[in-house]
C-alpha cells in the first residue's frame, strides 16, 4: 500500500464504497498509475526500457534523501539540511580520497560519519537546545553548504574512480543508483516497521508527551532519528556525486524540498505519526515521472515547477479529505496479517491494470520512431540573457532548416542537466547540443550519448573527459585579455581593480580568468586587490561587490566575467560607476550594451551569443550527417565601448 493503512469506516459498504475506499487508501499509487498511463499515451518515447530505467535513476537520489526525511516527519519533525549534508558528505569523500590520499574505504566511512555528525548536531539542538526543528535544520543547511564550499574552495573535486562506479550499470543495463535506492528503501521499511526506534518514531509523532510519560527516552530517540536522516543524506550525496563524476559544492541545492514533497505525496502527515517507506518511494517516483515526462513533452522548466507545486498541494488536500472521510491512520507494522495480504493484493492488481492499459496505449505509437532531424538543446540556465540569446539563435536556425529543436533549462543544476541529457539519449534524438552547468559533471551523460551513437556539440563551455563532435565557443582567453587590456588602458596603466569570477568548474570561467591574468601581465602598475566568484549572477555580483567595497573603498576598476555580474557591480557602485570606477563586462548582452551606451559600463567584450546558437545547430546537423566538423569553432569577440556600441549588431 502506498500510504498509511486506514481503518474502514463502518457503514461504507457496497461495491461503490469499496472502490472509493480502495482509491482513498492508495492515493499515491493511484496517482502514479494515472501518470504512467498518461505519459505513455502522450509520448512514444516514455514507454521504453532505457527511459524507464532513466526514471529510476532520476528518482534515486531524491528517494534516498526522502527515506531519511520520512523518519523525521513521522516523528513530527522536519529536516531542511539533507541537501546540504549530502553535498558536504560527498565533498569530504572526494577531498580526503583525492587531495589527501586517504584509502577509499576510509574516505567513504568519513563521508557517512559526516552525515551522522550533522544529524547528531541537529538532534542535539532540537532535543536538548529546545530549538524548533525548522530553525535548527535551517542553520545546518547553511553551515553544511558553507563547509562544503570551504573544503572544496568553491570548485568541483573529481570523484575516485572506484566510487564513481556507483553511477554505472551492472551488466550494461541495470543502473547501480536504482539498486542503492531499493536497498536503502528496504532498510528504511525495516527500521520503521520492525525496530524499537521505528515504533518510537510513530509514538513521538503521535503524541510526544504521551510517549515520554510511557517511558520513552524521547531526547535520545530524537538524536538517533536525526542521525539516521544524516546517514541517508550522506548515501544520497555519494550516489549523486558518482553520477556526476565529481563532488559539487553546490550539489543537491533545494533537494530537501523535493525530499519533503516525496514524503508528503507518499501519504505521510507533516503533523507526524503516519508515513511509510513504500509511500515515500512512490512519491519520489511520481516526481521523477513528472519531470521525465514533461521533459519528453518539451514543457518549459518553469512550468514544470508550477506542475510539481500543484501536485504537492493536491497531495496534502487529498490527505485532508481522506481523514475527513472518517479513516483512522495506523502506524506501519500495526496492521493485521489479513491487512498485509490485502496490501499485496492491491499492489498485484495495480501492476496488472497498469501493464494492461499501458500495453494498450503503446498501439498509439506503434511503428513510430524518433526522427533523425530532432536535436536536443540543454542550456545551463535561461535566467541569464546571454543563454536566452543562444536559445533564440538556435531556434531561428532550426526553424529555417526545418529541424525539430527541443530546448531544456537545467536551472544551473548539474544533476538536473544530467537527467535531461539522459532523456535526450533515451528518446533517440539525432544530435545533442549542450551548454554544461559544469564541465566535469556533464561527462558521464555525454559518454552515454556517444555510446548510443548520438553526436554531441558543446556550446560556450566545453565538456571534460568526454568526446564531443565539436566545441562552439568564443575565444574566452582572447576575450579575457581584451577585457584586461581595456581596463588597464582606461586607467592609464596604474590603479587598483577587483575581479568578479564566474561559476567555478565551468570552462568559460576558467578560460576568462586565464585571459584576465595574461592580459594584466603587460600592465605591472595594475594591482588586483581582490578576486571573488559571483557565479555569473547579477544579484551575487551586487552582493559581492558591495562587500568588496567595504574592504577596498578606493578601488578604481572592475573586471567581471560576464555582463550580469558587471551590472550587479554597477548597482553596488552607484554614482561611482562610469565616473571614478570603470567597469568592464563580458558577453555583450542587450542590458550590458544599454549600460555601455549610457556610460555606467565602460566596455563589454561581446561574444555574439545568437551566433553561438546558430553555429551550434549547423554543426550538430553536420555531425549528424557524417560531415567533417572542426574540433573547435571559435566565434570572434570584440570590445564594445560607447564609441562603437551604436553600430554593434550583437
Amino acid at each position: 500500500m502506498a500510504t498509511d493503512t486506514l481503518k474502514r469506516n463502518p457503514g461504507a459498504g457496497g461495491a461503490t464504497g469499496g472502490l472509493r475506499r480502495l482509491l482513498l487508501d492508495n492515493g499515491a499509487l493511484t496517482a502514479l498509475i494515472v501518470l504512467v498511463i498518461a505519459m505513455s499515451a502522450l509520448s512514444g518515447d516514455f514507454l521504453t526500457t532505457d527511459n524507464l530505467l532513466n526514471v529510476g535513476v532520476q528518482a534515486a537520489v531524491t528517494a534516498v534523501l526522502a527515506f531519511g526525511v520520512t523518519f523525521v516527519i513521522v516523528s513530527a519533525g522536519i529536516d531542511l539540511s539533507v541537501g546540504s549534508v549530502a553535498a558536504l558528505s560527498a565533498t569530504v569523500l572526494a577531498w580526503s580520497a583525492t587531495s589527501h590520499g586517504v584509502p577509499v574505504v576510509i574516505a567513504v566511512l568519513l563521508a557517512v560519519a559526516t552525515g551522522i555528525a550533522a544529524g547528531l548536531v541537529n538532534g542535539f539542538l532540537i532535543a536538548y537546545g529546545k530549538l524548533p526543528p525548522f530553525i535548527a535544520t535551517l542553520a545546518m543547511l547553511s553551515v553544511a553548504r558553507g563547509l562544503s564550499l570551504v573544503i572544496s574552495e568553491g570548485s568541483p573535486i573529481p570523484f575516485p574512480d572506484s566510487v564513481s562506479h556507483l553511477g554505472d550499470t551492472l551488466g550494461g543495463w541495470l543502473p547501480v543508483p536504482v539498486l542503492v535506492m531499493i536497498v536503502m528503501g528496504l532498510i528504511a521499511a525495516f527500521v520503521l516497521g520492525r525496530t524499537y526506534i521505528g515504533r518510537s518514531m510513530y509514538a513521538i509523532g503521535g503524541n510526544e508527551e504521551a510517549a515520554r510519560l510511557s517511558g520513552l527516552r524521547v531526547k535520545k530517540q530524537k538524536l538517533a532519528i536525526y542521525a539516521l536522516s544524516g546517514v541517508f543524506a550522506a548515501v544520497a550525496g555519494v550516489v549523486l556525486a558518482s553520477r556526476l563524476s565529481s563532488a559539487q559544492p553546490q550539489a543537491a541545492d533545494g533537494y530537501e524540498l523535493d525530499a519533503i514533497a516525496a514524503v508528503v505525496i507518499g501519504g505521510a502527515s507533516l503533523a507526524g505519526g503516519t508515513g511509510k517507506a513504500s509511500g515515500t518511494l512512490i512519491g519520489a517516483l511520481i516526481l521523477a515521472v513528472l519531470r521525465n515526462g514533461l521533459n519528453l513533452l518539451n514543457v518549459s522548466a518553469f512550468w514544470q515547477q508550477v506542475v510539481i507545486g500543484v501536485v504537492i498541494a493536491l497531495a496534502v488536500l487529498f490527505d485532508t479529505l481522506r481523514r475527513k472521510a472518517g479513516a483512522t491512520p495506523l502506524a506501519a507494522g500495526t496492521g493485521s496479517g489479513g491487512g498485509k495480504g490485502k496490501q499485496a493484493g492491491t499492489y498485484a492488481l495495480a501492476a496488472v491494470v497498469t501493464v494492461a492499459i499501458v500495453g494498450a496505449t503503446s498501439f498509439l505509437h506503434d511503428g513510430s520512431k524518433a526522427s533523425d532531424q530532432r536535436i536536443g538543446l540543454s542550456l545551463s540556465t535561461l535566467n541569464n540573457p546571454f543563454f536566452v540569446q543562444i536559445r533564440a539563435g538556435a531556434q531561428a536556425e532550426a526553424k529555417k532548416l526545418g529541424v525539430d529543436l527541443t530546448v531544456t533549462d537545467a536551472q544551473n543544476d548539474a544533476s538536473q542537466q544530467a537527467n535531461q541529457l539522459q532523456n535526450f539519449t533515451s528518446s533517440g534524438v539525432g544530435a545533442i547540443v549542450v551548454n554544461p552547468v559544469d564541465s566535469d559533471a556533464a561527462s558521464n551523460s555525454v559518454k552515454a550519448a556517444d555510446k548510443a551513437g548520438i553526436p554531441v556539440v558543446a556550446v560556450d563551455r566545453g565538456v571534460n573527459n568526454a568526446k564531443t563532435a565539436t566545441l562552439v565557443a568564443s575565444d574566452n582567453v582572447a576575450g579575457g585579455e581584451l577585457a584586461a587590456k581595456s581596463i588597464a588602458e582606461k586607467l592609464g596603466g596604474e590603479g587598483k581593480i577587483v575581479i568578479l569570477q564566474g561559476q567555478a568548474g565551468t570552462s568559460a570561467a576558467r578560460e576568462r580568468a586565464q585571459g584576465f591574468a595574461q592580459g594584466l601581465k603587460a600592465f605591472p602598475g595594475i594591482k588586483v586587490v581582490a578576486q571573488q566568484p559571483a557565479d555569473f549572477d547579477r544579484t551575487k555580483g551586487l552582493d559581492v561587490m558591495s562587500n568588496l567595497l567595504q574592504a577596498h573603498p578606493d578601488v578604481q576598476g572592475v573586471i567581471a566575467a560576464n555582463d550580469e555580474m558587471a551590472l550587479g557591480a554597477i548597482k553596488a557602485l552607484g554614482s561611482k560607476a562610469g565616473k571614478s570606477v570603470s567597469v568592464v563586462g563580458f558577453d555583450g548582452t542587450p542590458d550590458g550594451l544599454k549600460a555601455v551606451e549610457n556610460g555606467s559600463l565602460y566596455a563589454s567584450v561581446a561574444q555574439q551569443p545568437s551566433q553561438l546558437g546558430k553555429i551550434a545547430v549547423d554543426n550538430a546537423l553536420k555531425a549528424l550527417d557524417g560531415d567533417k566538423v572542426e574540433q573547435t569553432v571559435k566565434v570572434p569577440v570584440k570590445v564594445v565601448t560607447k564609441d562603437n556600441v551604436a553600430g554593434f549588431k550583437g
